[in-house]
């Protein structure tokens, strides 16, 4: 079967980029409902179970991203008989993950008390608000879960993102009619448990409908069946790092600044990661084509893909990362006021984090989408593990900036120069490694110089804030791009990545005509 990455790309992005407005904005104004409503402690602890049950979650990691690889080649193929085979062992494997996550989810209850320095709420039983939590995620495993590979290797993930369109939707109505009417924070997590499994069984009858043909039957080889072992097992210490990098932090500010300085944190982690999801919608639209690519096309062409979606991601990040800057410490005044905002060292902590995060996040991609999970499969944990001795140290010397810190150094010093190495060795020539650390330096500079320049303009600045905030976008977006444009129009990144868009939205720009000298005429 031959994928049209393009068009799946282009509707995935569509759709992607709906749902997460949706899931950006609601869940925004329902952390400020909840912050009025019931208080800001109850945001530090939903914060810190969500932590909890990813680190309860890495029993998962690598079983579903082994699986959807394991299709790309029997879908190009219409290999049915082996993706049937596929799904049969996928349910199986969730089913065990689901009982595994149950039973140590159980083991960890005794210990929650300990993980929580303030006093808890008066009018909440955390043990029973624990399990409430524990349960959805495992029913999340055992009910279909296995189903949403089919639209993953695809490359139809359009799909499940107007099923959670609609079970969202209903999902934040309810708990926002809670929180206004009845002032209670269990049955705001009861919504949550009714709408993920709500989510999983529509999301199943779809994928039915689509797929007939495609049914959890059949075994495969002993042969296949090693092969994806191995891939998981590999995943597993690949993953791990990601999870254990992003819920360490929040349990550690939990267990050494509180509930209170946690809900700060997160609010403002918050706003970063909305963006940030957002970005990962293009990451996440693209992977599977990304591995069709892999596989079909010479290492010269994808590495041309990927210096064209570095250029992309660099220019994103650059201009978001200028607007963290000027806009955070207005929009926390403005959303939660002055007693709940952090000091700017700590802004400019965050938005380091959120640039090296997404050039990152692009590397991990072509990772995930070429497999090469085992030469990689230590440098997450190992990046893991220096994050968090890092944390357990700097957090009682230096608080929450010993937090921040920690991330970025152990992704710097640790992470990136490791997937530098196993990228150009496994997908790329070593040739190029040079050339690719030039551009992404470049690409640096330019952001570093623009984020001075905004916050230099923004900071003269005195207007109320709705209209600080508003001309500091302008002065952001107006700035960060024309001085891309200014550094970069002639590089053919910048060319290419103009005819991208013109083939995605199936309009002809004419800012593609006064860049580029050859076009499509088709």
């Amino acid at each position: 079967m031959k994928i049209e990455r393009t068009k799946n790309a282009s509707r995935n992005i569509v759709f992607g980029s709906i749902l997460k407005i949706i899931q950006i904005v609601v869940p925004f104004l329902l952390r400020t409902a909840m912050t009025y409503f019931i208080g800001i402690q109850y945001l530090g602890l939903n914060s810190l179970f969500t932590s909890i049950l990813q680190v309860l979650n890495l029993t998962e990691l690598g079983v579903g991203s082994a699986m959807v690889y394991s299709m790309y080649k029997p879908i190009a193929e219409d290999d049915s008989k082996s993706i049937c085979a596929l799904m049969q062992m996928y349910r199986l494997y969730y089913r065990v993950i689901g009982l595994i996550v149950l039973v140590f989810g159980l083991i960890l209850l005794p210990f929650l008390p300990y993980l929580i320095k303030d006093e808890i709420p008066s009018d909440i039983n955390v043990y029973i608000l624990y399990l409430l939590n524990l349960a959805s995620t495992v029913l999340s495993y055992w009910l279909f879960a296995y189903k949403n590979s089919l639209l993953q290797a695809h490359q139809r993930i359009d799909i499940s993102s107007k099923v959670m369109l609609f079970t969202n939707l209903l999902q934040y109505l309810f708990q926002f009619l809670v929180l206004w009417l009845f002032r209670n924070y269990y049955l705001y997590v009861i919504v949550m448990l009714v709408t993920q499994t709500l989510t999983n069984i529509i999301t199943a009858i779809v994928v039915s409908k689509l797929f007939p043909d495609y049914k959890p039957q059949g075994r495969l080889k002993k042969t296949e069946i090693k092969k994806i072992n191995q891939r998981i097992k590999n995943l597993f210490t690949s993953k791990i790092g990601a999870v254990v990098v992003n819920s360490a932090d929040t349990i550690v500010i939990s267990a050494f600044l509180g509930l209170t300085v946690l809900a700060v944190y997160q609010n403002y982690y918050y706003v970063l990661t909305a963006i940030i999801s957002i970005v990962a919608v293009f990451f996440n639209a693209c992977v599977a084509g990304i591995g069709n690519s892999l596989i079909v096309e010479t290492k010269e062409k994808n590495y041309n893909d990927l210096r064209k979606f570095t250029f992309v991601i660099a220019w994103l990040s650059g201009v978001c990362s200028s607007c963290f800057l000027c806009m955070f410490q207005p929009f926390m005044e403005l959303w939660m006021g002055k007693e709940n905002m952090l000091p700017f060292s700590a802004v400019m902590c965050l938005v380091i984090y959120y640039y090296i995060f997404e050039i990152n996040q692009l590397l991990n991609t072509y990772k995930d989408a070429g497999g090469i999970w085992r030469s990689d499969r230590f440098r997450p944990l190992v990046t893991a593990v220096t994050n968090l001795g890092l944390n357990l140290i700097m957090v009682q010397f230096l608080g929450i900036y010993g937090v921040l810190l920690s991330t970025v150094l152990s992704m710097i010093l640790v992470g990136m120069p490791w997937l530098f190495h196993n990228l150009f060795t496994e997908l790329f020539e070593k040739k190029y490694l040079k050339s690719y650390l030039f551009s992404l330096f470049g690409y640096l500079v330019v952001t570093i110089i623009a984020c001075a320049f905004c916050y230099g303009l923004c900071y003269i600045v005195t207007l109320p804030l709705i209209l600080h905030l508003i001309v500091d976008f302008l002065i952001c977006f107006v700035l960060c791009n024309l001085l891309y444009i200014l550094c970069f129009h002639k590089k053919k990144e910048f060319k290419e990545t103009i005819l991208l868009i013109d083939r995605i939205t199936h309009y002809k720009f004419h800012l593609a005509m006064l860049f580029t000298k050859e076009r499509d005429n088709s």
